[in-house]
């Protein structure tokens, strides 16, 4: 597919930078308390506002693919159970009866016409109306209409889920998922992530603060030490391209043969199979273009000095081994890549929790963001912006 105007705007950058020997560069270098990786009040904060305010993508639309298919999602620490309803539509609930405060339901993913409380049940449809109860003589001045699962804004955009963990005022007007998504939606309605699967989806616990887990994602001044032996190679050397979207932003990672097309019409520019594309959406999530794949990552904090790193690798659902015609090559093709990336991945994990545990024992004050960790600028920013509440998630007009 031919670039577009954005894109060619970024490989113009990747020539200029080559040919001068140098990369995307800020005014100055960035400071960094180390508290802020370790502070536990700190943390609450971001927790009750990062978490709870902003959308969280928590599954891919193929995950909930049939009318009464539902899922539940416990990692941001608020139980959410979301489901495919007889319209259609993806609704979210907090898991929780309205009865005595029950999980109503445990089992990960299933297919279900109704929820059923295991206390007293209760139940629910899939609209999250209750609809019955055992012996309703004593409750019958119960208004059943009050007492429907307390739903959660849920989207389903790009082929992923994603839901604001926490009830909204009803006096307020609704999230508007399109404004909150418009800076990356060129970009992101491009890759058919509608048309992918699921190839794998994996979660890791990790002794890291969230932000480290992020900011792996956010330079690439690392990858020539600390993936020597992977990364390294297939990508040119700290010479990447940002894009500020705040709070989201795109982060372009050239393979060397980008500069073949030098000399080349524009018109004839291909992208997507030059880069690696890092899209931070904001607050916790990445959706990582590859050349032929996608990963989704979501960084969840689980209390100070820890997280939890969840990512699913989406692949398009012609090339999928169910549907390829040589399913065994596709399987070992796409487990082959899955195996690298995991690889990589530790090799971050590794040295980050090495700097949790330098943070416990107080040898920096702050960490030093350089001029052209640009990406680690522009999230850092996006986050004190959002704790001050100078961003919020934005919300329809009357």
């Amino acid at each position: 597919m031919p670039a577009n105007s954005e894109e060619r705007d970024i490989i113009r950058q990747i020539f200029e930078l080559a040919e001068n020997d140098t990369t995307q560069m800020l005014d100055e270098v960035m400071s960094n308390p180390a508290s802020n990786y370790t502070d536990p009040d700190k943390l609450a904060q971001e927790i009750n506002i990062l978490f709870r305010e902003f959308p969280i993508v928590i599954a891919h639309g193929s995950e909930l693919a049939d009318s009464g298919d539902y899922l539940t999602h416990d990692d941001t620490g608020v139980p959410i159970l979301a489901v495919r309803t007889g319209e259609g539509e993806v609704k979210a609930y907090l898991n929780v009866c309205r009865h005595r405060g029950a999980r109503i339901e445990d089992l990960p993913c299933g297919n279900s016409r109704r929820f059923t409380c295991p206390y007293h049940a209760w139940t629910y449809d899939l609209d999250g109306a209750l609809r019955g109860m055992p012996q309703p003589v004593g409750f019958d001045s119960v208004d059943f209409s009050e007492r429907g699962l307390v739903e959660l804004p849920a989207f389903e955009r790009f082929g992923l889920i994603w839901v604001v963990p926490s009830p909204q005022d009803p006096q307020e007007t609704a999230i508007d998922i399109d404004a909150w998504l418009a800076p990356m939606a060129e970009h992101l309605g491009g890759l058919d992530l509608a048309d992918h699967v699921v190839f794998e989806k994996w979660a890791l616990p990790r002794d890291m603060s969230w932000r480290l887990a992020l900011e792996g994602f956010q330079e690439s001044y690392h990858f020539c030490s600390a993936h020597r032996h992977t990364a390294c190679s297939n990508y040119l050397d700290n010479q990447s391209v940002w894009i500020d979207c705040e709070p989201h932003m795109r982060h372009a990672v050239p393979l060397p043969r980008t500069l073949e097309m030098q000399g080349t019409p524009e018109d004839e520019w291909e992208y997507r199979t030059n880069f690696m594309t890092q899209n931070y959406l904001f607050p916790a999530n990445f959706v990582q273009t590859m050349t032929d794949h996608v990963y989704v990552h979501t960084i969840i904090p689980t209390g100070p000095g820890t997280c939890a790193f969840h990512c699913m690798m989406l692949v398009h659902k012609s090339v999928a081994p169910e549907s390829a015609e040589n399913p065994e090559k596709a399987e070992r093709y796409w487990r082959a890549n899955y195996d690298v990336v995991r690889s990589v991945f530790n090799e971050d994990f590794v040295i980050g929790e090495g700097i949790q545990k330098g943070f416990a024992a107080g040898a920096n004050d702050d960490v030093i963001f350089g001029r052209y960790e640009v990406g680690l600028h522009f999230g850092q920013k996006a986050i004190d912006a959002a704790l001050a509440g100078d961003i919020v998630a934005p919300r329809h007009t009357q």
